[in-house]
């Protein structure tokens, strides 16, 4: 019960950010491009298992694509805020489709299998 609350939240955050893409009339072609951008990030499981789950965790946080998304906001960039909401979307639909944050112990060890 506890892996679909998280997933319903996730998918909340993901319909969010694309209801405020929208709103705000922002490049869809971007988003698009962009989407995926953070999953370059598991670059880090080429060094070790420790490297990839840190540098995959790190930017698969919400407190970082929000912090972005917020201070889009108040310097009131739109490439900012475009950047910000898409980083969050990606990590809203990870999540709603149960990929989550890892584990050392491997790729596939996340904390949506431990919930």
């Amino acid at each position: 019960m506890n892996k679909i609350i998280l997933q319903v939240e996730s998918l909340v955050v993901l319909l969010a950010c694309l209801y405020f893409y929208s709103f705000l009339e922002f490049n869809w072609v971007l988003f698009f491009v962009l989407l995926l951008a953070p999953d370059v990030f598991m670059v880090g499981y080429l060094i070790n298992k420790k490297a990839g789950a840190l540098l995959y965790n790190v930017v698969h946080t919400y407190s970082l694509s929000i912090i972005i998304t917020v201070l889009g906001v108040i310097l009131s960039n739109p490439v900012i805020l475009s950047i910000g909401l898409i980083w969050t979307a990606h990590i809203g639909m990870d999540r709603c489709f149960g990929i989550g944050l890892k584990y050392q112990t491997g790729f596939k060890d996340t904390h949506f299998n431990r919930v």
